[in-house]
């Protein structure tokens, strides 16, 4: 890789740690969870009522990779009842804006998605039963 693919990154390039970084936040629970701790800082049992549909283990799993990769911050609240939190670092938050993006155009576009697929299917499959 050239000094210059190495400051700015190569997508293309196979040895580019940018591909690591895409496949991290191309995680539909990333996708959910960086939005999520926008509002600010939640505790993991937060996170699991927000998101829907998400296990214990891939929660925990998905924050401590994003954790890893600077994206949140876990918090150690010592307070009478300790506790955990999580929030998006200044990293995170400068990724969230274009998450959100994500997450609102598939919320506006999952019906048309939806008719594709069954149109796709019907001619691929001919309407065959099963």
């Amino acid at each position: 890789m050239s000094a210059s693919q190495l400051r700015h990154g190569d997508v293309y390039d196979p040895s580019c740690s940018a591909r690591d970084v895409l496949e991290l936040i191309a995680s539909k629970w990333v996708m959910l969870i960086l939005p999520a701790l926008a509002q600010g800082p939640l505790r993991n049992g937060e996170l699991l009522r927000k998101i829907r549909g998400i296990s214990q283990k891939v929660l925990t799993q998905t924050l401590k990779d994003l954790e890893r990769n600077g994206l949140v911050s876990r918090l150690d609240i010592a307070d009478v009842r300790p506790h955990v939190e999580y929030d998006l670092t200044d990293l995170g938050r400068s990724l969230c804006g274009t998450l959100e993006v994500l997450d609102r155009w598939a919320e506006t576009h999952f019906p048309a998605l939806d008719q594709a697929k069954e149109q796709y299917d019907l001619r691929h499959d001919g309407g065959a039963c099963s």
